[in-house]
């Protein structure tokens, strides 16, 4: 009950936090179907891809709207610690419905936002996209071996490349 309410109170700062950013946010999307194994594969494959083509080392997950675990690619030589990590981003950005980068922007802006720390298991770190289909969210991927600035650029090209 004390971590419910911990986590609403802490969702509603973060809530009212992003509404009083200078530019309007956009309305929170809805869940859609899960993503399909298919559409998974398609995104990692895209995402390795891109990583090879840099040689970074990394590991891709992807989840579908329930923040479960549909699959997981770590490359060779990446650290294991990206193992966890790509998978807190895609979880983080699927259960916020948010980038994972919009939530590190509020922690960096100090103040009510630092109370989203206190979620647990939140990964705010640049890294981590809802993915989309017919305008709503049907899962999200994490990406974790590089830089977080490094990391975004795979899963950007990883969207772009499955459109």
């Amino acid at each position: 009950m004390k971590a419910t309410l911990l986590f609403l109170l802490t969702f509603v700062t973060f809530c009212v936090a992003a509404q009083n950013q200078p530019s309007a946010a956009p309305a929170i999307p809805m869940y859609g179907e899960s993503i399909t194994l298919e559409k998974a594969k398609k995104l990692v494959a895209a995402a390795e891809a891109f990583a090879v083509g840099k040689q970074w080392p990394i590991a891709v997950a992807i989840v579908d709207t329930g923040g479960n675990l549909v699959m997981l690619v770590t490359m060779d030589n990446t650290q294991r610690a990206s193992i966890d990590i790509a998978i807190g981003k895609a979880k983080t950005a699927n259960n916020f419905k948010r980038p994972t980068k919009a939530l590190e922007d509020v922690i960096a802006g100090g103040g009510a936002g630092l109370r989203i720390l206190a979620v647990p298991g939140l990964f705010p770190i640049e890294g981590g996209e809802p993915i989309y289909a017919n305008g709503k969210i049907v899962g999200a991927i994490g990406v974790s071996g590089m830089s977080a600035v490094q990391d975004e650029e795979v899963v950007k090209a990883a969207l772009a490349a499955t459109k």
